[in-house]
């Protein structure tokens, strides 16, 4: 889908990134500074590299050695900036067929009625901008991206501007660009709830070079890039099956390579795939099976990996049939004699998990 090889000088900051993704959405991510909007404005052609190549869908963008530089408007690609950019003098139907009536009937992807329906805009579209809430405004930029045919979808931090409720407006409609249009995005963004929750592929960038690349759940797993992906809300990504729900105590049970798994009850059919973060905070060990305690996931394991910390906490990963993080006091550890190897058992509380719904309505 997306292939990457590039280096560039941005005043004194180098930028190198290579790197190949396939159809999905996949995740930049990094502190401030790191050159994730850099990155994506070379792939929109807004910069341009010092050397090296860029390819969509097979179709070359940028080749320095053949000479190939393709203007913005040529390359096919959406871009939503974090401000939404709306035209203030139309309304918003004319802002969604403003970049739509640029692109020739055969080659439109989408139809104008479905991203209107998609993104639920039916009520607004005699209004404008000026009107409009921030979650509204953006929903119309994705709309707008999406009507010009891109091969592509950039999407440059676009909730950072939005509060809490506005961002858990957005998320959904986010989600059902690939479910229901099957569109691929680069998604850049600091915040990893996001991208547990939106993204296939992470890429973790720092000091304008790529660190690591790969599957979401292998990514946060590994203990060497906490100072990057973060710590205190750290936390291992399990890949689960809505199994059954239990109407009587109102829970869902959800199967994974380590076994089952009860959540508070999901508005999810059986049979559906859910991805959930488990945060290492919220994780405790024991030597033994516990009895007679309140909670309901524990899972036999042993010790893969014990992080070093100067601090009073020290984060353990543990295989349980996939893996997953403990914090616990290095008092604690050295008491237990925690070390690889070590046969443990690990305590899940049952609220403590973030949820990303693979198929149907998220509900989180």
């Amino acid at each position: 889908m997306l292939e990457v090889d590039l280096t560039a000088r941005i005043g004194d900051f180098p930028l190198k990134a290579a790197f190949q993704t396939e159809a999905g959405i996949t995740a930049l991510f990094g502190p401030s500074g790191a050159g994730k909007t850099s990155l994506v404005n070379m792939l929109a052609g807004l910069q341009r590299p010092s050397h090296g190549r860029i390819v969509v869908q097979g179709h070359v963008l940028f080749d320095s050695e053949q000479g190939i530089d393709l203007a913005p408007e040529d390359r096919r690609l959406g871009y939503v900036f974090q401000e939404s950019r709306l035209f203030p003098h139309m309304t918003v139907a004319g802002n969604l067929s403003y970049g739509r009536r640029l692109v020739p009937k055969d080659r439109r992807l989408v139809d104008f009625d479905a991203v209107v329906e998609l993104l639920a805009l039916a009520s607004l579209l005699d209004r404008r901008p000026r009107n409009l809430s921030g979650g509204e405004r953006q929903r119309i930029a994705i709309g707008r991206a999406l009507l010009a045919a891109p091969r592509l979808l950039l999407m440059d931090e676009p909730l950072a501007n939005l509060d809490a409720p506005r961002r858990s407006e957005i998320l959904p409609f986010i989600e059902g660009l690939r479910r229901q249009l099957g569109i691929s995005i680069v998604y850049v963004s600091h915040n990893m709830d996001e991208i547990v929750r939106l993204a296939d592929q992470l890429i973790v960038m720092a000091d304008g070079g790529i660190v690591a690349q790969g599957p979401v759940d292998e990514i946060t797993a590994r203990l060497d890039l906490r100072a990057l992906t973060g710590r205190w809300d750290a936390g291992a990504v399990l890949t689960t099956t809505v199994v059954a729900h239990d109407n009587r105590d109102a829970l869902t049970r959800l199967s994974f390579q380590g076994g089952d798994l009860w959540l508070p009850q999901l508005d999810l059919a059986v049979g559906a795939m859910l991805r959930i973060r488990v945060r290492a905070r919220d994780v405790s060990l024991a030597l033994t099976p516990p009895r007679q305690i309140s909670v309901l996931n524990v899972f036999a394991g042993q010790v893969i990996q014990v992080g070093e910390d100067d601090g009073p906490q020290v984060d353990v990963l543990v295989d349980i049939g996939s893996p997953l993080w403990a914090r616990i006091t290095k008092r604690s550890q050295r008491e237990l004699d925690i070390v690889p190897g070590r046969k443990v058992h690990a305590l899940i509380k049952a609220m403590a998990v973030d949820r990303r719904d693979h198929g149907g309505e998220s509900s989180s």
